[in-house]
């Protein structure tokens, strides 16, 4: 086993928590699950793979997070964030476990990956420009931006690389659970628009080159182009563009309802707002 220490957020994470645990056995000498008081079986399987299980009120994902690494004892060489819904591939394990030993006296504090995503069962395997996330960082180095949306992994000092292998992304319990969690990751990218208009810097506290090109995409360019219309400009662009036609409906879906729907949905969200500059809603944490 590595030096690691695998942390966990959830909330009613019955149907995933297992088999995420199951994907990193062998691999890390430590699991944290931090839960937001679930109400299902997490508690129990989290226990049952023998991960430390602790409580908290959820506030967002990076308070959360930052909370789990300040509050549960980390005391390995470095600290895996990990998402109940991602699994570690036995090919990636090996790959991490080889970068680990190589770079622990070095200035490489950080390890990023990105993700195969499953969506209804099936591999988009066309979803080739997925997001590239650092997940992998050395302890006392690396916290989370404190933001409502998109947020990243920051660290103190040092350089990241890039893992060539792919971690597993189940991004799918059933239609209407899909349905709220997008409307409610809604809610709180209308709240981080409002913010960045208000004056709060759309960079990342960092030199991650690529994470601040795609937010100047999306606050520099998107959100300059006319509401509603960009949404369905993006739709037609990263469906044909990224061919994501040839994962059939599954891909079809996936694509329409994530970069039109929801796209959509923010920008209702962003009109209400103008239009009754009513106070932000309390979005909590997503129900299961």
């Amino acid at each position: 086993m590595k030096d690691v220490t695998i942390l966990i957020l959830t909330k009613n994470e019955e149907l995933n928590l297992g088999d995420c645990l199951e994907s990193v056995k062998g691999f890390a000498s430590r699991c944290v699950v931090v839960d937001s008081y679930s109400t299902d079986k997490t508690k129990e399987i989290a226990l049952k793979y023998g991960a430390d299980f602790y409580e908290h009120k959820f506030e967002n994902y990076a308070r959360q997070f930052n909370w789990g690494l300040d509050n549960t004892n980390i005391t390995t060489k470095w600290t895996f964030r990990l998402d109940a819904d991602e699994r570690l591939t036995p090919a990636l394990c090996e790959e991490l476990s080889s970068l680990m030993t190589e770079h622990e006296t070095d200035d490489v504090n950080g390890i990023t990956m990105c993700a195969w995503l499953y969506f209804m069962g099936k591999k988009l395997a066309h979803n080739k420009k997925a997001k590239h996330k650092l997940m992998l960082f050395k302890t006392g180095i690396g916290r989370i931006e404190d933001r409502k949306m998109d947020e990243h992994t920051i660290l103190s000092s040092g350089t990241s690389i890039m893992a060539h292998e792919r971690f597993l992304h189940y991004d799918f319990k059933n239609m209407t659970f899909w349905i709220n969690k997008l409307n409610w990751y809604a809610t709180r990218e209308m709240q981080d628009y409002f913010e960045f208009k208000n004056g709060k810097k759309a960079s990342i506290e960092g030199n991650d080159n690529g994470i601040n090109s795609t937010r100047y995409k999306k606050f520099g360019v998107y959100y300059k182009m006319p509401i509603f219309l960009r949404a369905i400009l993006l739709f037609f662009l990263t469906f044909f563009k990224e061919m994501r036609f040839l994962d059939g409906k599954e891909g079809f879906i996936y694509t329409f309802m994530y970069s039109c729907w929801y796209r959509l949905l923010v920008d209702a969200k962003i009109y209400e707002q103008m239009k009754y500059n009513k106070p932000f809603e309390d979005t909590g944490d997503l129900k299961g």
